[in-house]
């Protein structure tokens, strides 16, 4: 096995101070459009390719990243919502994308690879020697990045997106959403025909599962969409590789229609948006009618001919139906002038949300106060 012993940060001058980040140039923030009596604020500026996030039981907020190969711990010493302190704990790593937190330890996946960092938060500019939980997983790069969850059940849900634009293949593992215990045992299979997922929660009112998963390239500007999808149960299959949104036959593998034999999506999302992180809001900070509604990082397309997502969404339910979808944030980009993409949504206790921005490499915070 490799040595993935963690290099010591202060030693290797990789705890960025608040003062440090300040040096760098500001972010247009001023230009992200929000409802009234929201408000947008930097909480970290110098986190290379920030991507999924997850909050540490002491409030520690660990930080994954998939061009880097590194994973960071974001501290607010002061507790003024501003970072003070990021700290590198692991380097090296082949897309480290997915983290998640239980019973203080830190769990990290790889492309092939879990690991698991016991007592982080007391040892984070000494971080402990990782324990390998899993190495049961495809090596395939191609949406081989991961996004990790612990659910209600307990379980570690590990999704492994599909190698390829599409395609079939005999190997289960892809295009799928696995499950497993804390310590890598009873790996299962929880739903499939599922491109690539890189977000997913779950209902805080029903414990069911709710995920985003990308669209296909390739069939144009306009279609398909990417997909806001909800599993109550396991077993379920979404149509993919053979149907794309709620009724696009995918012309390579489905010349007739099939999309009704597979679970379509609660919300047809834009089209090559690249939807990623998605939280419920539970939060006491928002106005009601925000409650225990879905928000959507879209990290914007990459090859479409009129650039569309970089915002983050709202998604509105009722009676597990979604009844709207509309901006929320928006202005990271400005016709093909980019200069921030979303990534993934961390609700704070506080009730304040962050947004991690790996193509700015900042973590931004948003709050409400009523308006008078």
């Amino acid at each position: 096995m490799r040595s993935l012993v963690p290099m010591i940060a202060g030693m290797l001058g990789l705890v960025i101070s608040g003062a440090a980040a300040e040096a760098q140039s500001p972010l247009p923030i001023d230009s992200i459009k929000l409802p009234p009596g929201f408000s947008i604020s930097i909480y970290a500026d110098n986190i290379p390719n920030a991507r999924s996030m997850t909050l540490g039981d002491k409030g520690t907020l660990f930080v994954g990243s998939r061009t880097v190969g590194a994973v960071y711990a974001v501290v607010d010493d002061d507790k003024d919502n501003k970072a003070d302190r990021v700290i590198t704990i692991a380097q090296g790593l082949r897309m480290p994308n997915g983290v998640a937190f239980r019973d203080g330890s830190l769990y990290v996946a790889e492309i092939s690879n879990i690991w698991r960092f016991d007592g982080i938060e007391e040892n984070l500019d000494n971080p402990p020697q990782p324990v390998l939980v899993s190495r049961g997983f495809p090596s395939s790069g191609w949406h081989g990045w991961k996004f990790i969850r612990f659910g209600p059940d307990g379980k570690l849900y590990v999704p492994v997106g599909a190698p390829c634009n599409v395609c079939e293949s005999d190997d289960l593992h892809f295009a799928s959403i696995l499950r497993m215990n804390p310590d890598g045992s009873d790996l299962k299979l929880f739903a499939r025909g599922i491109r690539n997922t890189v977000g997913f929660d779950w209902d805080p009112q029903t414990r069911e599962l709710w995920f985003t998963d990308n669209g296909r390239d390739n069939l144009g500007d306009n279609m398909p969409p990417d997909e806001l999808n909800h599993a109550p149960q396991a077993g379920m299959h979404f149509g993919f590789p053979y149907c794309h949104g709620r009724t696009i036959n995918d012309p390579e593998y489905a010349p007739v229609s099939v999309c009704g034999n597979y679970t379509p999506p609660v919300q047809e999302l834009g089209p090559h948006v690249a939807s990623l992180g998605m939280r419920f809001y539970t939060g006491a900070m928002f106005p009601e009618e925000y409650r225990n509604q879905i928000f959507i990082a879209e990290h914007g397309s990459w090859n479409r001919g009129e650039k569309l997502g970089y915002r983050v969404m709202l998604v509105k339910v009722k009676d597990n139906k979604a009844v709207s979808y509309e901006p929320f944030a928006e202005g990271w980009h400005e016709g093909e002038y980019v200069w921030g993409r979303p990534v993934d949504i961390e609700i704070m206790p506080d009730g304040s949300m962050l947004v991690s921005d790996d193509h700015a490499g900042a973590i931004y915070r948003i709050t409400y106060q009523q308006v008078p």
